[in-house]
């Protein structure tokens, strides 16, 4: 787990020290003065493209002029392979039931209180 932090650690400062570079690069980029304009020059039309032949597509014969396509053989049957029987599992112990009704609380009723002469 230590190795891991410290691969993390390291990873950390290996992409923080690229970023320093690239920051500088553009701090100097914003730093020079602005570029001349260039002479734009007009781009000739593009050619025309010449109008090709379409070639001819060959006609297919019909699907019901196909000769029909030879019936596969019988495979051989397989003969059958004796079934294993499992032994019956035995009986398992029955587990007790949770009771589900809540007893009731005795109520005692409160002792007399001391009367006073």
């Amino acid at each position: 787990m230590a190795s891991f932090n410290c691969f993390a650690l390291a990873f950390f400062v290996a992409l923080s020290f690229s970023s320093i570079d690239v920051g500088l690069a553009a701090r100097h980029l914003q730093q020079l003065p602005p570029t001349p304009t260039l002479p734009t020059t007009t781009l000739p039309p593009f050619p025309s493209i010449p109008n090709l032949p379409q070639p001819s597509i060959p006609s297919f014969p019909r699907p019901g002029a196909l000769p029909p396509l030879p019936t596969m053989p019988a495979l051989p049957t397989l003969p059958s392979v004796p079934r294993a029987t499992l032994p019956p599992l035995p009986s398992m112990p029955s587990i007790p039931t949770i009771p589900t009704t809540i007893p009731s609380i005795p109520f005692f009723p409160p002792p007399p209180s001391p009367s006073s002469p």
